[in-house]
């Protein structure tokens, strides 16, 4: 908000009758935030996870130990980073992150998971990295955002669109090549739809998953109707716990590890008869 904030109050006080041109942004600092986290964790009988954006290295730690003073069993550093500046390097907004993980990690005594977006140019290296500063976990993948623009008013257009399934792809190689090489949790994200989904990503290495656009879509029954499947599944497969199933389908256990770099585009093309779907996990 505080970036927000400079944006909309950078042209104010051009003239003696212009001295401002928005209200100034009230009640959206990071008190509120603290008082409402309070106020869940009394309310609720699970571990509270507080997510945190901020913009300099010193807010990032004060706000940090704030939500883990109020409750907070965990947190998630939500690194949300659109370039607006040509001279800055991908280098230094890494390097920018990757020390925020450190200082948090050392501020606080609670777990410190990271939220990526897909938009860097050597993620598993990102995330090696940060992993390294003690992030206890990664979510993969944030999803952004984006502006649209109606070419008839000419005008930018509030863009709320779901997930859709097909975007789970990326999260899930991304899963199945770190799996095993890195100390901390995989979260996957993106996409996440189904009960087959769910089997998917544990089946390449994720620790565990959210799902966000199912639940708008489909209300707090379908996370009941798909651990009910997930545990209808394992044993059909005799499986007792995630733990026998994890990973198997990671980069490091499958022969054909080329699935996970460009072999499938080959097979794809080969294919006489295209594949348009998986087969639903039920």
């Amino acid at each position: 908000s505080f970036e927000f904030d400079e944006q909309l109050h950078l042209y104010d006080e051009r003239n003696a009758e212009m001295v401002n041109l928005f209200p100034k942004i009230e009640h959206g600092g990071p008190a509120e935030h603290v008082l409402k986290l309070k106020e869940t964790v009394k309310a609720v009988n699970v571990p509270v996870i507080a997510s945190l954006n901020c913009i300099f290295e010193e807010t990032w730690v004060e706000y940090a130990k704030e939500l883990a003073n109020a409750g907070a069993s965990a947190l998630e550093l939500n690194f949300y980073d659109t370039p607006k500046r040509f001279e800055r390097t991908s280098l230094e907004i890494e390097d920018y992150q990757t020390r925020v993980v450190g200082l948090v990690k050392k501020a606080v005594n609670i777990p410190v998971q990271v939220k990526l977006s897909r938009f860097y140019g050597n993620v598993l290296n990102l995330v090696q990295r940060m992993d390294n500063e003690g992030a206890d976990g990664f979510v993969m993948f944030n999803r952004l955002f984006l502006p649209d623009i109606n070419p008839e008013k000419e005008e930018f257009l509030l863009n709320w669109e779901f997930s859709s399934p097909e975007e789970k792809l990326y999260t899930m190689r991304v899963a199945g090549l770190l799996s095993g090489n890195i100390k901390g949790d995989i979260i996957a994200s993106n996409g996440i739809y189904s009960t087959s989904d769910v089997v998917s990503m544990i089946l390449a290495g994720a620790n565990s998953v959210q799902m966000v656009s199912a639940m708008y879509r489909n209300g707090s029954k379908h996370l009941v109707q798909v651990l009910e499947n997930l545990d209808a599944w394992m044993e059909r497969k005799g499986y007792d716990s995630l733990a026998d199933f994890r990973g198997n389908m990671d980069y490091n256990n499958v022969k054909d590890k080329f699935q996970y770099t460009r072999s499938q585009y080959v097979d794809i093309l080969l294919r006489k008869t295209p594949v348009f779907a998986q087969q639903e996990v039920r």
